[in-house]
């Protein structure tokens, strides 16, 4: 039944070609007649080639439209799908894993993790601001100024 479907769809093929297109005829044509048939074979190349742009922009537009769509389905569905990541694992570990299976090793995936090291920050020593202005009022308090700026 299969070999005839095909055998029958393949026929009402060349019958709609042959409708649509029959064979030229070239034979007893002057130079001038094929330089015409060939101009209106370019034309109608031209206007099918128009056509199957605009049927791919159009199938183009369609798929975009279908995909944004569909995201905007996920979404109001509220399943948000969280980007995973890749996890890398030791050959030790899955070889471990994969030969005893009644002591499953627990990968210890902190292990390849950078250290980040915590400065000390400089904390200046809080003082009573009162001394401090004490000591820089008056003339002897601009001169300690001067001196510390030379």
């Amino acid at each position: 039944m299969l070999a005839a479907e095909s055998e029958a769809k393949k026929q009402e093929k060349q019958r709609v070609v042959n409708e649509c297109f029959p064979p030229l005829q070239l034979s007893g044509l002057s130079v001038q007649e094929l330089q015409d048939l060939c101009k209106e074979l370019h034309q109608k190349i031209d206007v099918i080639d128009e056509a199957r742009y605009d049927m791919e922009v159009k199938v183009a537009k369609n798929d975009q439209e279908i995909q944004s769509l569909s995201h905007k389905i996920v979404e109001l569905k509220g399943m948000k799908r969280p980007s995973l990541k890749r996890v890398k694992k030791t050959a030790d570990d899955m070889l471990g894993a994969y030969s005893d299976t009644s002591k499953l090793m627990k990968a210890d995936f902190k292990v390849n993790l950078k250290t980040v090291k915590k400065e000390d920050d400089k904390r200046e020593e809080v003082t009573d601001w009162r001394k401090n202005v004490e000591a820089m009022s008056g003339m002897e308090g601009r001169k300690k100024l001067f001196d510390a700026g030379q």
